[in-house]
């Protein structure tokens, strides 16, 4: 596993005063674990960005304060969700003896058949894993081979990756990890085959409403009826 050294120092600033630690290239932070006194310190803002890219929130980080060296996970990173730098940092001090639970990311490896053959898409269900391990042992990744995803429904279960030596996975064995889905949905062919319906409704309808050929148009005014003349009542002649 790679070392990875972050130095810190201790802070006395809290609250809203925070803000002059930050102008200062520094982010504030918290240390904090099982049987540990809370510790508020400062680490570098561009040493803890390096290392928390390589890091992430699995990998070991031995954080130097003081003269010593306390090993911590990166445990929680609050960004600001305008900017997206970091506002502040937790840390977890670990117990190298005692194993810890966490989550790991899952990254997929090779190339699918079904998608290089154009039979279907990946459907990635989760994105990590949680598990359980000594720190030194943490994995800083899972990798799933996806290469032998070659049909419609075929997929990876967690029961299907293999694990490190000395990690033991707590995500259930038959959540799916991976998929492969449909080029299109069940869903769109759904929704295309009643488009068509509509579409072919509509045209039956407009086909029923049109009068036939050298018939007068709709909406026509109607030729004029020539009145036949009304002869008037004659009047009956009265003897003489």
């Amino acid at each position: 596993m790679k070392k990875y050294i972050l130095l810190a120092t201790k802070r006395d600033l809290v609250g809203r005063k925070v803000k002059n630690l930050r102008a200062k290239g520094e982010i504030p932070a918290t240390v904090y674990g099982k049987d540990v006194k809370s510790v508020s310190v400062a680490v570098s803002s561009d040493a803890f960005a390096k290392i928390f890219a390589e890091a992430g929130e699995t990998g070991l980080v031995e954080l130097s304060l003081g003269g010593e060296t306390r090993p911590v996970l990166v445990h929680t990173v609050q960004k600001d969700p305008v900017k997206g730098h970091v506002l502040h940092v937790e840390f977890y001090q670990v117990n190298l003896k005692q194993k810890v639970k966490t989550n790991v990311p899952v990254e997929f490896t090779g190339e699918a058949p079904a998608v290089t053959g154009k039979v279907g898409v990946l459907l990635t269900l989760i994105d990590e894993v949680e598990v359980e391990a000594l720190p030194t042992d943490l994995p800083e990744k899972i990798l799933v081979d996806v290469s032998k995803l070659a049909e419609i429904d075929q997929e990876v279960k967690v029961g299907d990756i293999p694990i490190p030596a000395g990690v033991t996975l707590l995500t259930a064995p038959d959540q799916s990890v991976v998929r492969v889905g449909s080029l299109i949905s069940k869903e769109a062919e759904a929704q295309a085959a009643a488009e068509a319906a509509a579409a072919a409704a509509a045209a039956a309808e407009s086909a029923a409403a049109t009068p036939p050929a050298g018939g007068p148009a709709e909406g026509a005014a109607a030729a004029p009826v020539a009145e036949t003349p009304v002869e008037a009542p004659k009047t009956p002649e009265v003897a003489k």
